[in-house]
């Protein structure tokens, strides 16, 4: 059986991406399907053509220092577009205000502080899976 539920993995470091998509796969497996972003605007692109599609895109994770669309915009539009998605920000460098703008106005379900801990990653996306 395919998955009809996506998470997107948004971020220029493509070790970044690839670290995190291993270890969200390596406990859900093939229970998702992944798709993988290196800018907001990529990241916008793809989500409009998943919608296409009408597959559900469940959890997006973004970096926030991105060039072209910090993370925080990205979000901000992906909500616009995808309000339902859960929406985590794994960042080094968001300013407190892009922070706060992604909570108001994204719905930001969580915000992890790069390097983050891959035990509070699994357990935030199993949280928000299972309610």
């Amino acid at each position: 059986m395919t998955p009809s539920k996506y998470i997107l993995i948004i971020d220029d470091d493509l070790d970044i991406v690839h670290t995190i998509k291993d270890q969200i796969f390596s406990v859900f497996g093939t229970e998702f399907k992944y798709e993988t972003a290196g800018s907001g605007e990529e990241g916008i692109s793809l989500v409009k053509e998943i919608i296409l599609e009408e597959i559900d895109i469940l959890i997006t994770i973004s970096d926030w220092l991105m060039p072209g669309m910090k993370g925080d915009e990205f979000l901000i539009t992906l909500h616009k577009i995808v309000p339902d998605a859960i929406k985590i920000m794994i960042t080094g460098h968001a300013t407190e205000d892009a922070i706060q703008r992604a909570y108001k106005e994204a719905n930001l379900y969580q915000l992890f502080a790069k390097p983050w801990n891959k035990n509070e990653l699994i357990s935030a996306i199993k949280k928000q899976i299972e309610d």
